[in-house]
């Protein structure tokens, strides 16, 4: 943008804006014809405005805060000295409360009962149906073998089966080395 540009009639606009307490961005979209923000931001600097009626920051939705008892009023300071160290009084004992265990929230027994939202740090992960359907699950039950319940886990973990298990090794040792040869 060009100093040709700020004609009186912008620069009075934009001083307008600016004390009204617009943002750069609201300002320049206002004038338009080619302001930018940093157009708008240069000028308030070269013309040396500084207050500002109000924040350019927008305002922000306040959420009502759980209602709160009212704190007891501090007691009224008294201009009198600082009298002798006071007596504690043996407070009376108050009944003592046992809180009762907590049973843990159950698990999912059922398979296929869990769902992305719901599955758990110890809980069976292996998929049941397609994920692309809206029954797609998890196992859910309690896991027991690595992330799978013991029944997926034979599954997951399977033995690993030596190839050529039958051969003799000869055989073996000839056909690793033709690979190299």
């Amino acid at each position: 943008m060009t100093a040709a540009s700020w004609t009186e009639d912008r620069v009075g606009a934009l001083k307008k804006l600016w004390l009204e307490g617009q943002s750069a961005s609201q300002i320049a979209k206002t004038l338009g014809g080619g302001v930018t923000r940093n157009a708008v931001i240069g000028k308030v600097h070269r013309l040396g405005l500084s207050g500002r009626a109000a924040p350019s920051q927008p305002a922000r939705t306040t959420f009502p805060r759980a209602a709160t008892r009212p704190r007891p009023a501090a007691p009224a300071a008294t201009a009198q000295a600082p009298s002798a160290p006071r007596r504690i009084e043996a407070a009376a004992p108050r009944p003592v409360m046992v809180a009762q265990p907590v049973a843990p929230a159950p698990t999912p027994e059922l398979p296929g009962t869990a769902t992305v939202l719901t599955l758990g740090a110890h809980m069976c992960k292996w998929p049941i149906g397609d994920p692309s359907s809206r029954e797609f699950s998890f196992c859910g039950r309690r896991a027991s073998e690595g992330v799978y319940c013991g029944e997926h886990a034979r599954v997951a973990y399977q033995p690993q089966i030596r190839k050529g298990a039958s051969k003799d090794g000869a055989s073996e040792l000839a056909r690793s080395l033709r690979r190299y040869i």
